[in-house]
């Protein structure tokens, strides 16, 4: 099948109001960039995987909102205030868009903002190639959106795969067919497969090499801003 375009994007809403205190994923000296780091590292490292190595990137950032007030508590992803009226620099990018070109010669592009209103985690993705597509959303993470191309045209048109059945990757060791699994068990599926990597003495995917091809994309994307301005 040749691969065509895919697009993937990570989409969160938290920092939407302006009031939001300025935590320190807002502050370059700590975090290093802003949506670029924050959450285009989970989407970067999902393309290496499900697509290919990338060849190439051109970036587009924003920052929308550049002053924020001063923090006084911060858990997670809420924070308060300490209400003194000061404000700080927001140093890092709001919302990051780019593209690229595969090794195999698909296009992707790939968008991150913690500023899409009504998106809490929609880390998704959609590949099309020339037989078919599939779509993938974080917050419906056991369905899966299937279209082929080689359906009979009066039946064409995507469908949605429940990914519960126990001939499904991990799923042999939960719960019966149609019982949903959560956030929760993606962490012990890891540590599953960490453990037999040992045990079988393979190693263990994803690996170092996987963690610094990621970053180093990661710099390519950055630097292609600072290129472009």
């Amino acid at each position: 099948m040749m691969l065509l375009l895919k697009i993937i994007l990570y989409l969160q809403d938290w920092i939407v109001d302006p009031n939001f205190p300025l935590v320190w994923r807002l502050d370059k000296n700590i975090c290093g960039s802003g949506a670029n780091g924050d959450i285009n590292a989970h989407i970067i490292d999902l393309a290496r995987y499900l697509v290919e190595e990338f060849h190439d990137v051109m970036d587009m950032t924003k920052t929308f909102i550049n002053e924020r007030p001063l923090v006084e508590e911060m858990t997670g992803l809420t924070a308060t205030s300490n209400n003194s009226g000061k404000k700080g620099k927001v140093t890092v990018d709001d919302a990051s868009i780019f593209m690229t070109h595969f090794k195999n010669g698909a296009l992707g592009t790939f968008e991150a903002t913690r500023f899409a209103t009504g998106n809490k985690n929609n880390m998704s993705f959609e590949i099309n190639g020339s037989k078919g597509s599939i779509k993938f959303a974080f917050e419906r993470m056991n369905e899966l959106q299937y279209y082929n191309q080689e359906d009979d045209n009066q039946l064409q048109g995507f469908r949605t795969i429940s990914v519960t059945e126990g001939s499904h990757d991990f799923l042999h060791a939960w719960w019966p067919p149609g019982h949903i699994i959560g956030y929760e068990h993606t962490f012990i599926h890891e540590f599953s497969e960490f453990a037999q990597s040992i045990i079988n003495k393979k190693s263990a995917i994803p690996d170092f090499y996987d963690g610094y091809m990621c970053n180093v994309i990661l710099d390519c994307v950055e630097q292609s801003t600072i290129e472009r301005t």
